[in-house]
């Protein structure tokens, strides 16, 4: 019998190192680093395998290309973020928050798939056969053709897959509760995960079955386990939501086969996930239109345009060090707009706490979205509500200017379509300022804080703040 030999790896990103230490020198997580048995002996991994040594084949770049053959779900929300469906011999990574619906998704994607007439096996490693079937009753999909297992052993899960007509789909729920006697280390750790997940792309590839893999996240948001299962899979999603709050949005972070970075909208109901049509209206549904620090941001998603308003209150602060509290927003670009108003705006500013919210829950990484928070700002600083048929985005510089923005004609008529009548923004194009809105069209953001603070009152805590 082999020797076992161990090795220490970091359950964080999969580093490797020849003995333990408190800190992974790789990604500086502390106490990630984990003792695991390297493959060797019975039962080994891929290096006990021997190459056969025949070459492949090499094909030249130029040539006919066929386009990728997709199962389309019927759901159209997820059809969009995953580019016009499941692409046959993919596989996928969807993530999300524990309770957030994602096995909630992937049951009612699968239940559309097999009414279709689609093969579809729904492996979980979490939940009892009886559990799933449970769940499905209470969504109204019980009559639904999809075939169970529950199961957590790689190559029983593979053995049963090869066992009779291929499948069209097959979800596997989650990747973080699977193991294989390929190595020798408990579930849920690095080595088992990228293992497990690379045994069911292989599988994908070679039998032509779209597989979605579910994972579980991290406190900080992230796919928990080893990066590499990122790079391993054609697409990664997130599934994105607040508990208290009734929609979820499905992010598309990585695409091998459509964009990245497109949404679905979905709310959570009593009989599951229902599709949003239009994002706009929910997210301004219960906006507080005569508030001061209301600003409506025209933003965009992927391709998609999506009016959101955000909320900002400032108010003075009985501390020594200001409070500056963001849901929703990168708080160092918060930083970034109050520098520009202190410094370039002559707007007094800094010794206020600062709440910043994105409405509904919504997380925003546009950088389009500054001029949106200037003017929230402002508004709030001099309790000035903005005009409620006005949008606003632009980008702002260090030096205190607008810069425009990509897709504005888009980002107008998202605005135009809900009933807004003007825009304050950078420069536009042409064709941009032909859109029936009234545009205001900024080059410096001292010019927008001007026209703000005109119309607001002077503090009568701090007077000598406007």
């Amino acid at each position: 019998m082999a020797k076992s030999r161990s090795s220490f790896i970091c359950q964080a990103c999969g580093a490797v190192s020849t003995r333990w230490q408190g800190r992974c020198d790789s990604c500086g997580e502390w106490n990630s680093i984990v003792e695991e048995l390297t493959d060797s002996g019975v039962g080994a991994g891929p290096k006990s395998a021997k190459a056969n040594g025949k070459p492949t084949n090499l094909v030249p770049l130029s040539g006919e290309t066929e386009s990728a053959a997709r199962v389309v779900t019927g759901i159209a929300e997820l059809d969009r973020v995953t580019g016009g469906g499941f692409v046959m011999g993919s596989a996928l990574l969807v993530g999300g928050d524990p309770g957030i619906g994602k096995s909630t998704l992937l049951l009612q994607s699968a239940a559309a798939l097999a009414n279709r007439g689609k093969r579809v096996v729904y492996v979980s490693g979490e939940e009892a056969v009886a559990q799933v079937r449970l769940r499905a009753q209470r969504l109204g999909l019980g009559e639904a053709e999809v075939l169970l297992a529950a199961e957590t052993n790689v190559e029983i899960i593979l053995a049963t897959l090869e066992n009779g007509p291929a499948p069209d789909l097959v979800i596997i729920d989650s990747i973080q509760t699977l193991w294989t006697d390929r190595v020798d280390s408990a579930p849920g750790t690095v080595t088992q995960v990228r293992t497990s997940a690379q045994a069911l792309t292989r599988f994908a590839k070679k039998s032509g079955a779209a597989v979605v893999l579910v994972g579980h996240v991290t406190k900080d948001g992230q796919i928990a386990g080893p990066r590499v299962v990122e790079h391993m899979v054609d697409a990664v999603l997130y599934f994105e939501g607040d508990t208290s709050h009734t929609f979820r949005i499905l992010r598309g972070v990585k695409n091998r086969y459509g964009a990245t970075d497109e949404i679905g909208v979905f709310a959570m109901t009593e009989l599951g996930l229902e599709q949003v049509a239009n994002p706009s209206a929910l997210f301004l549904d219960q906006r507080d239109e005569g508030a001061a620090g209301s600003a409506v941001f025209a933003g965009m998603e992927g391709t998609r345009p999506l009016l959101i308003e955000i909320q900002a209150l400032v108010a003075p602060s009985p501390l020594g060090t200001p409070r500056r509290a963001v849901v929703g927003w990168d708080s160092s670009r918060l930083s970034m707009v109050l520098a520009v108003l202190e410094t370039r705006c002559g707007v007094r500013i800094g010794a206020n706490d600062i709440y910043l919210n994105v409405a509904g829950g919504l997380k925003i990484n546009e950088p389009a979205a500054d001029l949106a928070v200037a003017a929230a700002l402002i508004s709030s600083l001099t309790g000035s509500p903005l005009p409620k048929d006005s949008v606003y985005f632009g980008e702002i510089s260090l030096a205190g200017g607008v810069r425009p923005v990509a897709h504005g004609s888009l980002r107008l008529r998202e605005a135009g379509k809900l009933g807004f009548k003007a825009v304050s923004t950078g420069r536009l194009g042409n064709a941009d300022r032909n859109s029936g809105l009234e545009v205001s069209e900024f080059t410096a953001l001292a010019d927008l804080v001007g026209r703000i603070a005109a119309n607001g009152k002077p503090r009568t805590d701090e007077p000598e703040q406007w």
